[in-house]
């Protein structure tokens, strides 16, 4: 079994959009797959569970849409504080939250607090305001300020000095990367983490993505090799 699978959570509005209705109402069907993925993961014991929610670049979609998703985030992190505790399911996130609601960084503090308050079976990483290549120059930047104060050597710089600036930081790099909805790209998402981790494409729509499709997914993950470079 792998220990983190990583998922790009997409097609919300294709599914939406094939049957008639708002983009806006393919996002609450995806939250819902994402609350039942994430409950699948924790049953079958799988440690870590990252999500791509909200990228850097999702900022130039129509501003009903991104209000949309923003409520709700908002409506999962309230039902979460309530459901966290009795189901062991730490929640964290990725990304840079300072231009979110205010609303949305007091519940995310709230979640943090509450995630330190015990050891967890399952952690749930939310990538929100994430962007692969804005993580690693966050991560360049503060080794070029560790050189500057003189922590640090430029010609001494090694993987593991980036990788503690990572959001990513203590969590071990995905071992499958899932992404739904047909598209065979991985936008921008966990560009460092999945060197070596196996990519899996399925057509399935992220709101119709059941516990079903991930059993399957995973029987195909257990059938790889995985040479990590080499023979």
């Amino acid at each position: 079994m792998p220990c983190h699978v990583a998922i790009i959570m997409d097609g919300n509005g294709r599914w939406a959009k094939k049957r008639g209705l708002p983009r806006t109402a393919g996002h609450a069907a995806g939250a819902e797959t994402f609350r039942a993925i994430a409950t699948h993961c924790k049953n079958l014991r799988i440690p870590y569970l990252t999500v791509y929610a909200f990228s850097t670049e999702n900022w130039k979609r129509p501003e009903e849409e991104v209000s949309s998703i923003m409520f709700l985030l908002e409506k999962y992190l309230l039902e979460a504080i309530e459901e966290m505790a009795k189901d062991k399911i730490k929640l964290c996130f990725f990304g840079d939250l300072s231009p979110m609601s205010g609303k949305i960084r007091k519940l995310y503090d709230e979640t943090q607090r509450i995630s330190k308050e015990y050891d967890s079976e399952i952690q749930v990483n939310i990538c929100l305001n994430y962007g692969g290549r804005d993580e690693i120059i966050r991560a360049a930047r503060s080794c070029a300020m560790d050189c500057m104060l003189g922590r640090l050597e430029p010609d001494q710089i090694a993987e593991q000095d980036i990788e503690k600036h990572l959001y990513s930081t203590g969590i071990p790099d995905p071992d499958l990367v899932i992404r739904p909805s047909g598209e065979i790209r991985i936008s921008n998402f966990l560009l460092w983490q999945s060197a070596y981790a196996e990519y899996y494409f399925t057509d399935v729509l992220w709101p119709d993505f059941n516990e079903a499709e991930f059993d399957r997914i995973l029987k195909e993950y257990q059938t790889r090799e995985r040479r990590y470079g080499g023979v």
